[in-house]
């Protein structure tokens, strides 16, 4: 199929990789322009952009959709689909509708729930024991739109949103394969009223871990923020990322140091597998703490 790919960031690139391992002719590639990154704030291009590059496929990153031009050339590729995933700019109606077979939508949650921005995160951070991904047919609204094919996978009580994404990924990759291997035979399913929640992007506002809350909600904290933007704490004074836990025996005042790296919260404890120290990489709570004596309360 003649295909316009849309996306954006390393969730979007294991999808486009299917596509092309697929065989099909992904005649234009849309991703968000480069930004300023690193230490020398140098414009650096998305990772769809840099992968897009490497396969010698054309790409286009418009800062919008919505004037005249953008909309013109994008219904002069003459694609059969669009296929859209992690893009971050909003499709109007003219591009909606310009592709035969219109533009799928690959999402990470089960449709209704988690429609919005962050669906990894919040499906973890609310205590979900599964999620999944589905092909949705776009229309106007926030993924409001009919469901082609779902598939629903457990999380884990280990699951970061690190590794949730990866697995999630390769699930949109093999579902859009076969949705559109089968486009014309699948029935679009209209979402349902009931159950519908929103994903919010998430806030760095959220990191800060309360360790006056019980325990069960600072896990899925800790693993829900993780990699990014990472839960964290200070220690002597020191911000200190936590990437990684799970539930533990033991109770004490709120964040007290029971043993090792194990820390009392408002009800329960958890102990910490994995941190970040500020300036250098994350490393395993044990060689953590060769490097790092803690307090006996954590602020």
């Amino acid at each position: 199929m003649r295909i316009v790919f849309m996306g954006t960031p390393d969730f979007s690139v294991t999808v486009l990789d299917a596509l092309v391992r697929d065989g099909h002719d992904i005649v234009c590639v849309y991703c968000q322009p480069p930004r300023p990154a690193g230490r020398g704030k140098k414009d650096r291009p998305t990772p769809v952009h840099a992968r897009a590059a490497v396969l010698g496929l054309p790409v286009r990153h418009p800062k919008s959709l919505r004037t005249p031009e953008a909309q013109a050339d994008f219904a002069a590729l003459n694609a059969d689909v669009a296929v859209v995933v992690a893009y971050g700019l909003i499709l109007p109606q003219a591009v909606l509708d310009a592709p035969v077979h219109g533009c799928l939508n690959i999402h990470a949650s089960l449709l209704p729930r988690w429609r919005g921005a962050a669906p990894i995160h919040r499906a973890i951070l609310a205590g979900d024991t599964e999620t999944g991904v589905c092909i949705m047919q776009m229309d106007a609204g926030l993924d409001t739109g009919a469901v082609l094919l779902r598939e629903a996978i457990p999380i884990g009580a280990g699951d970061t949103t690190g590794t949730l994404h990866e697995r999630l990924a390769r699930l949109g990759a093999r579902l859009i394969v076969q949705a559109l291997d089968r486009i014309t035979a699948l029935t679009p399913t209209v979402q349902p009223d009931d159950g519908v929640t929103y994903a919010a992007k998430i806030d760095k506002a959220e990191a800060r871990i309360d360790w006056t809350r019980p325990a069960v909600e600072i896990d899925r904290q800790i693993r829900g923020l993780s990699p990014f933007p990472g839960a964290w704490c200070e220690v002597a004074g020191e911000r200190v990322k936590l990437l990684a836990s799970e539930l533990a025996a033991g109770q004490g005042a709120p964040g007290a140091v029971l043993d090792g790296f194990t820390i009392a919260c408002g009800g329960g404890a958890v102990r910490i597998l994995r941190a970040q120290r500020a300036g250098r990489g994350a490393m395993d709570a044990d060689e953590v703490l060769r490097g790092l004596t803690l307090p006996p309360v954590l602020d």
